[in-house]
């Protein structure tokens, strides 16, 4: 069961980051035109099809993390080695990543604690750790709320620690977590308005900054016409719009081609949607021609069932 669920995870993010990597900073007037319908190479990076990006490097980097006991330091050494030689690469180069994620690898390479290498302004909350915290899941399942919370802090941190960008990674990991424990997806959108919003505010968190989550903790955002929904790389932006492919589609498929559909930031988007709709919907519902396209399929296979056989 364990492994089917990473499995799904892991691929789920890869296959939607692979198929946004070629549109990515494309508008949506553009892609309107011209959609993405199936897995494609070259465009934005000049990447064969099925190439994956810093997203699923660097979840691929805390997973990888996971294989072993949990340790903070052994995640910020595994991105100092992605960036620097090409862990986790789909095929040996990094060529994207994000300011806050660049300067905080650079810091952890200069011997930093992975604690205090993430920025904890307010300009600092780009997606760069939602994009990559799906991992940090298996680990936290048995674990009580509060320790959930701290330790999805503590992860995100490493490279983004405002609490915008903590609590956006808390909403993403509780919502995946109802998935595995088989709740409907709309049960969990609605059970997680009162608990999420509860939990922040017993925590004594800045009443503006739990309001900030206010289209997912009480709007009902599948309602929300497309023009409401934004794509930036902001973290906020790429949190919505992932719940709302993932609640408006009723497949991996549909949920993913939505999300790069969207534009702009398309990889991460697809491939924060990829990861719930994984979860959902199961690695057996990835087309098979996207999986056997994704670059170094075998070592995701082998990382998935070493994490299930380290948690199990």
């Amino acid at each position: 069961m364990i492994e089917r669920l990473v499995k799904s995870a892991l691929f789920g993010v890869a296959v939607g980051d692979a198929l946004g990597v070629p549109t990515e900073f494309c508008s949506r007037e553009y892609l309107r035109k011209k959609p993405i319908t199936d897995m494609i190479g070259y465009g934005t990076y000049n990447q064969h099809a099925g190439t994956w990006s810093d997203d699923s490097s660097l979840t691929f980097c805390l997973a990888e993390a996971l294989t072993q006991e949990f340790d903070l330091n052994v995640i910020g050494q595994n991105f100092v080695e992605w960036y620097y030689d090409n862990f986790w690469t789909a095929r040996e180069e990094v060529f994207d990543i994000g300011n806050s994620t660049r300067i905080a690898i650079n810091r952890l390479a200069h011997g930093e604690s992975p604690s205090l290498t993430g920025d904890f302004d307010e300009s600092s909350n780009g997606n760069g750790s939602l994009m990559r915290i799906l991992p940090l899941l298996f680990y936290l399942l048995d674990k009580p709320i509060d320790e959930r919370f701290e330790l999805t802090e503590q992860v995100s941190s490493i490279t983004h620690g405002h609490i915008r960008s903590v609590i956006a990674c808390f909403y993403y990991l509780e919502f995946a977590k109802h998935i595995t424990e088989g709740m409907d997806k709309f049960e969990s959108y609605r059970s997680l308005q009162s608990e999420i919003s509860d939990y922040l505010t017993k925590r004594s968190l800045n009443p503006l900054e739990i309001k900030l989550f206010d289209n997912l903790l009480r709007n009902e955002i599948y309602t929300f016409p497309e023009n409401k929904i934004y794509s930036s790389g902001y973290v906020l932006h790429t949190l919505e719009a992932s719940i709302w492919c993932f609640l408006t589609t009723d497949s991996y498929e549909k949920a993913v081609l939505r999300a790069v559909n969207l534009g702009e930031d398309t990889d991460t988007t697809a491939s924060v949607t990829g990861g719930l709709a994984g979860l959902l919907y199961g690695v057996e519902s990835i087309p098979q021609k996207w999986l056997l396209q994704i670059a170094r399929h075998n070592d995701i296979n082998d990382l998935a069932e070493r994490i299930a056989k380290k948690l199990s």
